[in-house]
C-alpha cells in the first residue's frame, strides 16, 4: 500500500487519468450527462500535474473548483447552443411527421394504411376526401398510435 501511495506522490498525472478513464467509463454506462464534465476535468488536472507541481489539496481544490465552474457552464449554455429542438431521437414516430408515403389501401372514412420510410403504419387522413391507393401524404402529426396524415 505504501508503495502505491508513493507512485501517486511522485505521478499523479497516472492517478488523475485513471480517474477521468473511470467517470468516462461511468459516464457512458449511464449517459446521464452529469459525469462527462467531471471526467474532462480529471483529465486536465492530468495534463496540468505534467506541466505544475500541486500539493494534494492545491489538486483537489482546483479539481473542484474546475468541475463546479463546468459542470455550471455546461448546463446552462450547452442546451441553448443546441437550438430549441427538443424532439426525442429514440421516438421513432416523432421523426415521421413531415415525411412524404402512400396510402397501401383505399382510405375510407378519413381511416386507412399508409407506407412511409419502409413501415407500414395505421393512418387518419386530416381530410374528409377518400384517398385511393397509392396516393401520396404528409404525416402531419401523431395521435395515439395513428399517423395524421394529409394529401401531399
Amino acid at each position: 500500500m505504501g508503495e502505491l501511495l508513493t507512485m501517486a506522490a511522485n505521478h499523479p498525472f497516472w492517478i488523475w487519468a485513471a480517474l477521468a478513464a473511470a467517470l468516462l467509463g461511468a459516464e457512458g454506462l449511464t449517459g446521464s450527462g452529469w459525469l462527462l464534465w467531471p471526467a474532462t476535468c480529471a483529465a486536465v488536472m492530468a495534463v496540468l500535474t505534467l506541466v505544475f507541481r500541486f500539493d494534494v489539496v492545491q489538486a483537489v481544490g482546483l479539481y473542484a473548483a474546475l468541475t463546479i465552474a463546468s459542470t455550471y457552464l455546461g448546463r446552462r449554455f450547452i442546451p441553448q447552443l443546441a437550438g430549441d429542438d427538443h424532439r426525442d431521437i429514440n421516438d421513432a414516430t416523432g421523426r415521421l411527421i413531415g415525411h412524404h408515403g402512400k396510402t397501401v389501401g383505399v382510405f375510407s372514412g378519413r381511416a386507412g394504411r399508409v407506407f412511409i420510410d419502409g413501415k407500414e403504419w395505421a393512418a387518419t387522413s386530416d381530410t374528409e376526401l377518400d384517398l385511393p391507393a397509392g396516393s401520396a401524404v404528409e404525416v402531419t402529426g401523431i395521435e395515439g398510435a395513428h399517423l395524421k396524415v394529409r394529401p401531399a
